[in-house]
């Protein structure tokens, strides 16, 4: 199988629906969901997203390390929602004073979560398992006020052109309705 697909968008673009329906004649797929839990709103998405999913999938939650989980799934198929905010947690997963984030440390962060990242790809070719990952697309609007948020819209369009240079397909979704890039 050995396909490996990206699906970008805006927040509510229909991208995690339109990735889903790329798997949805599979019965087999690992649906690995990155959230965490921090308060009521973050409870209710999830809860969402969980009554949509598809029932017959299994879901592992997590953001690192998911090589293993991947590695240990009889699963033929993949699906990864989402990338930013997996790119969030492993950003926070430790205490960082982003206030005063030199070029240096910033690098040394990106390429921790590029690690994780082709630790996940690498797991799925080595299984020959069909990927299918959700991200969001941050830098369409104005430049973010404060730093973090200059930091973090950097950090995820550099991780998404890393994964999209390593994906068979790139798709764009904006109103519900996917372009193919790639």
């Amino acid at each position: 199988m050995n396909k490996i697909v990206l699906v970008t968008g805006g927040s509510r673009s229909g991208k995690s629906e339109y990735a889903e329906s790329l798997l949805e004649s599979y019965d087999d797929v690992l649906y690995i969901a990155t959230s965490i839990i921090t308060d009521e709103e973050m409870k209710e998405r999830v809860a969402r997203h969980r009554e949509s999913r598809n029932q017959r999938w299994d879901t592992f939650e997590g953001y690192k390390n998911l090589d293993l989980a991947i590695e240990k799934s009889s699963c033929r198929c993949v699906m990864l929602d989402c990338i930013t905010v997996m790119t969030t947690n492993l950003m926070f997963d430790r205490e960082i004073d982003y206030d005063n984030l030199q070029r240096e440390e910033f690098d040394i962060i990106l390429n921790n979560i590029k690690n994780e990242i082709s630790k996940l790809i690498t797991a799925c070719k080595n299984s020959n398992k069909f990927l299918v990952m959700v991200t969001n697309e941050v830098g369409y609007g104005l430049v973010p006020e404060y730093k973090l948020g200059r930091i973090f819209r950097d950090m995820a369009g550099y991780i998404n052109q890393y994964i999209a240079s390593l994906c068979t397909d790139v798709y764009l979704v904006s109103c519900g309705i996917p372009l193919k890039l790639k």
